[in-house]
């Protein structure tokens, strides 16, 4: 599998989900702009707050998606690690995953690749661990076949 490629598409992932983010954001705004040209009283101070309050909620999603895509920047492509780490690749008995930002199941490649935060549980047990080395997942035991 090739992890360059892999970042390559989790970034187009991502930035699909930024610009998701944005459009809501930005037309739970205008909602919101637009109930406030009238007034006509309660009814409509309270609509505006409620769009108000949905154009932060995207804006907060939105502002998280870009933190996870700076995460990813970070990453070295071409970096290897012969220990569990943010940016290992780990082939496993259980599957493939990315130690990385959480994005869950990612199909790439004909595979399926698990992105997981390093602080996530299954992300905290790979860390300092090598190739070789025993790890639960779904409660059963696993094993880390390589590190790339």
């Amino acid at each position: 599998m090739n992890k360059q490629e892999l970042i390559a598409y989790m970034k187009g992932l991502l930035d699909d989900r930024m610009q998701v983010a944005w459009e809501a954001m930005e037309a739970a705004q205008d909602s919101a702009n637009d109930q406030s040209k009238s007034s006509a009283g309660d009814k409509y101070e309270t609509a505006r707050s409620m769009g108000q309050l949905d154009r932060n909620m995207h804006a907060r999603q939105y502002e998280q998606v870009r933190q996870e895509r700076v995460l990813l920047e970070r990453i070295g492509e071409t970096e290897t690690s012969s220990r569990g780490a943010v940016g290992a690749l780990l082939e496993t008995t259980a599957g493939w995953f990315f130690i990385s930002v959480s994005l869950g199941a990612v199909k790439f490649d004909s595979q399926t690749v698990l992105a997981v935060s390093s602080s996530s549980p299954v992300g905290l047990s790979f860390l300092g661990k090598e190739a070789g080395a025993q790890f639960q997942f779904l409660n059963k035991p696993h094993k880390i076949i390589a590190i790339h």
